[in-house]
């Protein structure tokens, strides 16, 4: 697992750097806690210009700002019947960077098929973070595309 933990440069500088990353952490695991609960209905970790984006799937686009967001995020739940995302692993990339490894579940209203069916059962989501907000997210449907875009590995 790729992990910003262990950065060099001065005790100072680390420590700092660690506390961001913590705290950057934090956020992202308790957008998490909610959506694993199916609660999707809080927008307070979100800047207000955040930028949404669906990198791959059957909608790919990108949304600005809250409204546009949640638009996105309730045309997407409002196909699904059952749909549930549960986080397998957070990974820390760098100080405003969290990436989370999903595992989804839910089947189509209109087609009847089930999320694993459509190569959807393993995605990502990247959240961008400043200040305690996050910026962008990044939604990859196929977790291996977010592996690729990011010059990550498995």
């Amino acid at each position: 697992m790729l992990c910003a933990r262990h950065r060099s440069g001065s005790p100072q500088s680390r420590r700092s750097g660690a506390v961001a990353i913590s705290a950057n952490l934090d956020l992202v695991r308790s957008i998490y806690a909610d959506w694993e609960r199916g609660d999707f209905s809080s927008v307070e970790w979100a800047d207000p210009e955040i930028e949404y984006k669906q990198a791959d799937g059957p909608s790919p686009g990108t949304w600005k700002g809250l409204p546009a967001m949640s638009s996105a995020f309730r045309d997407w739940l409002s196909a699904w019947e059952g749909w549930t995302a549960e986080a397998e692993d957070y990974r820390e990339l760098d100080d405003e960077r969290v990436i989370v490894m999903t595992t989804s579940s839910g089947r189509g209203k209109t087609s009847g098929l089930g999320v694993r069916e459509l190569g959807f059962a393993h995605g990502a989501n990247l959240f961008h973070l400043r200040e305690g907000k996050v910026t962008t997210l990044v939604t990859y449907w196929n977790r291996e595309n977010a592996l690729t875009d990011l010059g990550l590995e498995e």
